[in-house]
């Protein structure tokens, strides 16, 4: 399980755009993620509530953690499985967004916990499925395509 600073190793992303507090890799394929919702995150509504897009965001980086894991852990960068090759996290970018459903949004102090798996992947695009969670409750799913 990687926390805080160590997740600044996977992802690009940096303070205040960071949305992924916890990783861990299931297997090469799946990840667990989590993010706990704090006041002071740039997405959050005055109300208190984490809007969609920033949902949708957090899921965009718990598959660049992912991506970034499988990179950083292949042989060519000292690690022991498959991967990229490279000692940078890799940079994603988000091609579409497809099915996503939420039954209700985060608010501060929830923790959204997160697992996404990579599926097919075809010239840099890898299509993503990731479901969010909240105390057990599954509150978004998603399919995305995104460019590594």
């Amino acid at each position: 399980m990687m926390r805080g600073e160590d997740i600044k190793r996977l992802i690009p992303q940096r303070n205040p755009m960071l949305m992924v507090d916890e990783f861990e890799a299931l297997d090469e394929q799946t990840a667990h993620t989590a993010l706990t919702v704090r006041s002071d995150n740039m997405f959050l509504y005055r109300n208190g509530e984490l809007p969609e897009s920033g949902l949708i965001e957090h899921i965009a980086q718990s598959a660049s953690a992912l991506a970034g894991y499988q990179a950083l852990s292949s042989p060519q960068s000292g690690g022991t499985e498959g991967g990229l090759g490279t000692t940078q996290p890799p940079v994603g970018i988000i091609g579409e967004v497809k099915h996503f459903e939420c039954s209700r949004r985060p608010v501060n102090g929830d923790k959204i916990e997160t697992c996404v798996s990579f599926g097919f992947s075809f010239a840099g695009a890898t299509i993503i499925r990731a479901t969010s969670c909240i105390a057990g409750e599954q509150i978004a799913e998603t399919q995305m395509k995104i460019f590594i």
